[in-house]
C-alpha cells in the first residue's frame, strides 16, 4: 500500500524509550543516557534515545492538574522537567553516540521537538488516530514511527495512506499496550502481518514483556522487524525500582547480543537464493558418487549405461552423477574400474572453461 520512502533510517534501530523514568530529576536521566549510551557502543548497535514532551500547562486541564488520584496526571506532574534541562538531555545524548528523538503528546511538544533539532519523532499508540497532533507531526516532515498498540485496522491503514502521500517516512511498530506484557499475549505474528500489508514500510517491534532480554527479539528479527523499541531504567538508590518491563543496562546488553546473534543465524535477505560457502560445497562433494569404468573401454566408445557405474569417493577432476550422460564419446581409452574424468570426455563440462574448473577442483584430494 505504501511507497518506500527514505526508509534506510529506521533499518536495525534500536529505540531506548527513557520515558519518565528520570523522575524529574536531571542528574538522573543524565546518567541513564550515559549508561546505556556505553551498553550501545560496547555492542556496536545503532540505537535512538527517546524522550516525552508534554505542555504541562495546556496538555493537563487547569482544573486536575492538582489531582494526585489520577496516576497518568500525577505522574507527569511529578515528572516535569524545563525546556533547558531537555536541551541538556539532547546534547549528552548525541554525545553518548545516539540519536535523540521524542514522543510529543501535543502540539506544543511537536514544536519542541524541532527546535531541539530531534531527528525521529514517535508517535504514541494511544495518539494514532488524534488527527489534530499527527497533522502538527506531519507538517515538521520529520520521520515518523507509529506504535499500532490497540488499533483497528482501519486506523493503521488511515495512517499509512496519510504518511505516504505526504512523502513522509514511516515505520510501523506492532505493540501490545500492556504494562507489562505477559508472553501468551506479544502476538509476534503480527509483525508478518504487517510486513505483507504494507510491504514499503519498515516494521518494527516495540514490546513490554518481562519474562526474559533474548526470546523475542530473536523472534521479532526472524519476522522481520527491523527496529526494535523497550523502556530503559536504571537502578539507584532514592528512586523507584525499575518497572518489571524497563531493562537496565545489563538486561539491554544481553537484548543487543540476542538481536546480533538472530541476526548472524538468519544471514543474509531471504529476497532471493543464498549462495552456499566454498566449505559447504566441499562437504556436499565428498558425498556425491564418482562414475567409474565397468570395463575396459576403447578410445571413441561412446558410452552406455552398461559402461560404468557409480561409487564414492568422487575423485579430482572426475565426471560424477551429475555430469554424467549417456552416448557421450570417449576421447581417451579406460581401464576396468578407473575414474572417467573430464579429460576422458567430449562433452559441453569439458568445453566450458568455467565448467571445467569447478570439476577440477573438487573432489577427493590426493
Amino acid at each position: 500500500m505504501a511507497a518506500s520512502i527514505n526508509r534506510n533510517i529506521f533499518d536495525e534501530l534500536f529505540v531506548l524509550e527513557l520515558a519518565n523514568n528520570h523522575w524529574g530529576s536531571l542528574d538522573r536521566a543524565l546518567q541513564i543516557v550515559r549508561d546505556f549510551g556505553r551498553v550501545v557502543r560496547y555492542n556496536s548497535v545503532r540505537a535512538a534515545i527517546k524522550l516525552q514532551f508534554r505542555d504541562v500547562d495546556s496538555f493537563i486541564h487547569k482544573d486536575f492538574r492538582d489531582r494526585k488520584d489520577i496516576r497518568y496526571i500525577k505522574k507527569t506532574v511529578d515528572t516535569r522537567l524545563d525546556r533547558e534541562s531537555f536541551e541538556t538531555l539532547v546534547h549528552e545524548i548525541r554525545r553518548s553516540g545516539c540519536i535523540p528523538m521524542a514522543t510529543p503528546f501535543d502540539e506544543n511538544s511537536v514544536a519542541l521537538c524541532m527546535d531541539l533539532g530531534l531527528d525521529i519523532i514517535k508517535l504514541a499508540s494511544s495518539d494514532l488516530n488524534d488527527w489534530i497532533l499527527i497533522e502538527a507531526i506531519a507538517r515538521t516532515r520529520k520521520p515518523v514511527i507509529a506504535s499500532t498498540g490497540g488499533s483497528s485496522l482501519r486506523d493503521v491503514d488511515d495512517l499509512v495512506t496519510f504518511f505516504s502521500n505526504r512523502g513522509i517516512p514511516l515505520a510501523l511498530n506492532h505493540c501490545v499496550s500492556l504494562y507489562p506484557s505477559e508472553d501468551g499475549e506479544l502476538e509476534m505474528n503480527q509483525i508478518e502481518f504487517l510486513r505483507n500489508r504494507y510491504p514499503g514500510l519498515t516494521i518494527g517491534f516495540s514490546t513490554h514483556e518481562y519474562h526474559d532480554w533474548e526470546s523475542s527479539v530473536m523472534i521479532a528479527y526472524a519476522k522481520g522487524a527491523r527496529t526494535f523499541e523497550r523502556h530503559i531504567d536504571i537502578d539507584q538508590e532514592g528512586f523507584p525500582k525499575p518497572s518489571p518491563y524497563c531493562s537496565t543496562p545489563e538486561q539491554a546488553d544481553r537484548w543487543f547480543k540476542a538481536f546480533l546473534k538472530a541476526k548472524e543465524m538468519c544471514g543474509a535477505p531471504g529476497t532471493q537464493k543464498r549462495i552456499p560457502p566454498e566449505r559447504e560445497v566441499e562437504y556436499l562433494d565428498a558425498l556425491v558418487r564418482g562414475v567409474y569404468a565397468r570395463r575396459d573401454l576403447p578410445e571413441g566408445h561412446v558410452l552406455t549405461a552398461e559402461d560404468y557405474y557409480l561409487a564414492v569417493p568422487l575423485q579430482k577432476g572426475q565426471i560424477s552423477c551429475r555430469e554424467l550422460f549417456n552416448e557421450d564419446r570417449l576421447v581417451k581409452s579406460l581401464k576396468a574400474d578407473e575414474p572417467i574424468t573430464i579429460d576422458h570426455m567430449d562433452n559441453e563440462y569439458g568445453r566450458n572453461p568455467s565448467l571445467r574448473r569447478l570439476i577440477e577442483r573438487r573432489g577427493l584430494k590426493e
